[in-house]
């Protein structure tokens, strides 16, 4: 693996501070290590960054899009493993976990709780360009990759349906052609925490092949003690790995082979009774526990993942363009059951229980042609087709003086097809023009039905239904950017993003259960201008933007525990965001990002008498503030020495549309920090780190049923030391 140092040096700047959001995509390894004088005294400038946020690589500065990136060493520095560590650290992404193996991606106000087996999310995770479909599959490790990139805004044009907040794609490392190639990883720390992670590329057949493994293992003990069963809560056992097989087997053809597979087994989460809803007589019943490192839970519950794929590329070079075909495969077998209330019978009168258990499947095929590297005219056109099947169980089990069961049993089959075109033609040598246009269509047949229990809490009736529904939209984009000068872009867009339809997964009727709710659609109008100033130490980038968002899928629990899904009438989101990178001198480096999101409804009335209009929409903070300084030390002899720190702010949320009751997080701040040491050859490297230093107690979920709310939090501080090594 190339080192940190040998890549500093090759952008003449020392060693690297840690960068904003990313790193150098290629890096050349430099022939002499300067002396400590010379890295101080380098030309310093921000580096440049390659993102495929418009399906072909950029440097992010030529982007007319507003996208996060983190590279390959933030990723690594940072302990950057799972999505929730994506969405902390970037202005305009939410996430929360529901549990946490069921993570619920939100991006400028827009997401989704419906997860059920004929609805769909509404901000999209990719990885290599496969769709991740369902909220359990997004499971990778984050070891080994190249970079992730967070695109904010409806990306219906060139990523389609459910990507109407906008798309994280997460990019693997492929195999390299040019050399042998190998690393480790290992970590200690509180909690009993013991990591270890290897990757090995090795070039095959006289360097026209090469093949790229990495596995990994992470494991610790849980955060909450269970002072009912003696055991802890929280608790992570994941193993992931992922082998791929690139060829070229001649001039203009590029093959590429992928299998990856993620393991989770854990407790549930340390649920707690929050709150009381002192407007339900049922509050009377419940006692406040807010101990975060302490629950009572009857049982422990377990959250059991198991999620693999696969992935085949072809790319073709033809005299005019380059034809690629992008297959794949994944699955997913999921079980989660746990404690709801936290308690148990000594002191509870209530006891709640209950969990997911799902299989699904999914396909995908792309065909595209695109212009080759260089052409005047950028374009890609192409084909789409994405088939699942899942089926999903529900369960709720209630304890009143006796316990019954209520299952809802889901099966959801799903056929998509797209067909795309976007194109960039530049108009001069300053100014370009963008536009894009597709159309999707998904056809879903449903079948639900709430027989398998012994009892009915949240249904009305007893019933076995069935139905189909089909449902298409065209979405588009249309812009242009104009280069002031060399370094300063300005651009303006107007995308438009649709959300398929589906059906309830928990309706109290029949009549329900065979009724769609209609697609989501959102229309948004974006300006930014991305600058580099000061000899390239300053990359600073600005948006601005408002979303007309109509028809949009809200849930609300009704009284009886039953979840309904509804579109309500429109909704207005407006915001700014600003992302600055400045080198001010030789191993200094801040980075800040803020986003402003502004998201109320318009229209909503859930229920007669009932109007929701002016509220803020679920989910969705009004600031976000993020700041990364680092130093980079010079030791004599060549050696360094890293301070890096993150801040993260985040207003208060909002947990339900309805802004009252007690489900809400309060303002919030978290500070993670490391200390990296890095010898001269580069070769192996040693970081203490600690994430939430300061032991901030924030929610992590919540939700309010039965008269309390009841929901558990985030992690406490943790602390821990990793060694690299790389060769």
């Amino acid at each position: 693996m190339t080192s940190r140092r040998q890549q500093a040096f090759a952008y003449g700047v020392g060693v690297a501070a840690l960068l904003g959001y990313a790193i150098p995509a290629h890096a050349q390894i430099a022939a002499d290590e300067p002396s400590v004088q010379a890295q101080q005294t380098e030309a310093v400038q921000v580096d440049e960054v390659i993102v495929t946020a418009q399906r072909r690589s950029q440097r992010l500065q030529d982007v007319p899009v507003t996208v996060t990136a983190f590279g390959a060493e933030q990723i690594e520095e940072a302990r950057i493993q799972v999505i929730e560590d994506v969405a902390t650290r970037t202005p305009g992404l939410q996430m929360d976990a529901f549990p946490a193996t069921q993570p619920r991606i939100g991006i400028r106000g827009i997401g989704s709780t419906d997860r059920g087996a004929a609805g769909d999310p509404s901000a999209a995770v990719f990885l290599d360009e496969i769709y991740l479909g369902r909220p359990a599959m997004v499971a990778f490790d984050a070891f080994d990759l190249e970079r992730i990139e967070v695109l904010k805004g409806p990306q219906g044009t060139l990523y389609g349906r459910n990507v109407v907040g906008g798309a994280v794609n997460v990019v693997t490392r492929r195999p390299d052609l040019s050399g042998f190639e190998a690393g480790a990883e290992a970590s200690l720390g509180n909690y009993g925490l013991a990591e270890g992670a290897g990757v090995i590329n090795a070039p095959l057949a006289g360097g026209r092949a090469a093949v790229r493994g990495a596995v990994s293992w992470r494991t610790r003990d849980g955060f909450v003690e269970n002072t009912f069963t003696g055991n802890d809560l929280e608790d992570r056992d994941t193993r992931s790995a992922r082998l791929q097989l690139y060829a070229e087997p001649r001039d203009g053809v590029r093959l590429l082979f992928g299998i990856d597979g993620t393991r989770d087994r854990s407790t549930g989460p340390g649920q707690h009774v929050l709150d009381l809803d002192e407007t339900d007589p049922m509050s009377a019943l419940w006692t406040v526990d807010r101990d975060p490192d302490r629950t009572a839970s009857e049982i422990d519950g377990f959250q059991n993942r198991d999620t693999w794929g696969l992935r085949a590329q072809a790319d073709v070079d033809l005299s005019f363009a380059t034809l690629t075909y992008l297959g794949s495969y994944r699955d997913l077998d999921y079980e989660t059951y746990y404690d709801f209330d936290g308690g148990n019978p000594t002191f509870n009168f209530i006891g709640i229980e209950g969990g997911n258990f799902e299989q699904s499947d999914a396909t995908s095929h792309e065909l595209r042609l695109s212009s080759l590297p260089g052409s005047a005219i950028q374009w890609v056109a192409g084909l789409y087709n994405y088939n699942s099947d899942t089926v999903r169980l529900d369960v709720l089990a209630l304890d009143i003086g006796g316990q019954g069961e209520e299952i809802f049993t889901q099966d959801a089959s799903l056929s998509s097809y797209a067909a795309y075109a976007d194109v960039t033609v530049p108009l001069g040598e300053r100014l370009s023009l963008i536009a894009g246009a597709r159309y999707s269509r998904d056809d879903k047949d449903y079948r639900i039905d709430n027989l398998a229990g012994n009892a009915v809490f949240r249904a009305d009736e007893l019933f076995d239904a069935s139905a189909s529904a089909d449902f298409d939209a065209v979405t588009w984009r249309i812009g242009a950017d104009y280069r002031l000068a060399p370094d300063h872009m300005i651009y303006a867009m107007v995308s438009r993003g649709f959300k398929s339809g589906g059906f309830q997964d928990l309706p109290a009727t029949a009549e329900e259960a065979v009724d769609p709710f209609d697609p989501e659609y959102a229309t948004q109008y974006e300006v930014g201008q991305k600058s580099v100033f000061m000899n390239g130490a300053l990359v600073w980038n600005n948006t601005l933007f408002l979303m007309d968002y109509t028809d949009l899928q809200t849930r609300r629990t009704l009284p009886s525990g039953a979840v309904v899904t509804d579109n309500a009438g429109a909704a207005t989101i407006q915001g700014y965001e600003t992302y600055l990178s400045w080198r001010p001198f030789a191993g200094a480096n801040l980075t800040v990002g803020y986003g402003y999101t502004d998201a109320t409804f318009d229209e909503y009335m859930p229920e007669a008498g009932v109007d929701y209009a002016g509220n803020r929409i679920a989910r969705a903070p009004e600031h976000k503030l993020v700041l990364s300084p680092s130093y980079d030390l010079y030791l004599p002899g060549g050696a360094e020495l890293r301070f890096a720190a993150d801040y993260r702010y985040e207003s208060l949320i909002y947990e339900d549309n309805s802004n009252e009751g007690p489900e809400r997080r309060e303002p919030s701040e978290f500070v993670d920090a490391r200390i990296i040491f890095t010898p001269l050859n580069g070769q192996w490297s040693a970081s203490l780190w600690g994430k939430n230093l300061t032991d901030e107690v924030s929610r992590g979920f919540q939700g309010t049923f039965l008269g309390a709310n009841f929901g558990s939090y985030l992690p406490p501080r943790t602390w821990g030391v990793t060694l690299n090594w790389s060769f």
